[in-house]
């Protein structure tokens, strides 16, 4: 571990463990099979929010699979971030390579701020011909800066407005494999 990783986690409130976080992404896997268990057509489009989403994403579809959900794996990778702590312009690293012509989509990240990566993507799966696009997130940040008429349909727990760390997100590009969530003292 760094000394920049350590120095953040001895400043830093253990918000949700991974006990908690499993609860969580459990009872979150439960409702999107309740969602998608009418069968209207393939299986949908599990597309994981790269880096930040790797973690939150193959523990639930681990757990949809345990539930009876096939799905078809791919994934993006767009950044505001670069590693900073404060967004800027997207940048599109990776696009997936499955058609989402009249598909049912499935975006999962590990956490729903402001929302406006999301909405970037979810407007460019809409362009791409998706019937149906969700978004289930890990972690959802209170506060009232998000984007207008977009919020994410499934969500694991709620963060204070805080900096936030560990299960897939960041702190300056390390910690994303802690197995709990971490805020900064304000």
């Amino acid at each position: 571990m760094s000394a920049d990783l350590r120095t953040a986690l001895a400043d830093a409130d253990l918000l949700f463990d991974r006990a908690a976080l499993e609860q969580a992404i459990a009872r979150m896997a439960v409702a999107i099979r309740a969602d998608y268990v009418d069968g209207v057509d393939t299986r949908p489009v599990y597309l994981t929010v790269m880096h930040g989403g790797m973690p939150f994403a193959a523990q639930l579809a681990m757990e949809l699979g345990a539930l009876g959900l096939d799905l078809e794996f791919d994934y993006l990778h767009a950044t505001r971030y670069r590693g900073a702590t404060a967004g800027g312009e997207l940048l599109w690293k990776h696009r997936p390579a499955t058609s989402l012509k009249g598909r049912r989509v499935l975006l999962v990240d590990d956490i729903f701020d402001e929302g406006h990566t999301m909405a970037a993507i979810t407007a460019w799966c809409h362009a791409e011909g998706a019937a149906d696009v969700r978004i289930a997130a890990l972690a959802l940040k209170r506060h009232d800066r998000a984007v207008p008429d977009l919020q994410a349909d499934y969500v694991g727990i709620e963060v204070p407005d805080r900096y936030v760390f560990g299960y897939g997100m960041d702190y300056h590009e390390q910690g994303r494999n802690l197995p709990a969530i971490y805020a900064l003292k304000d």
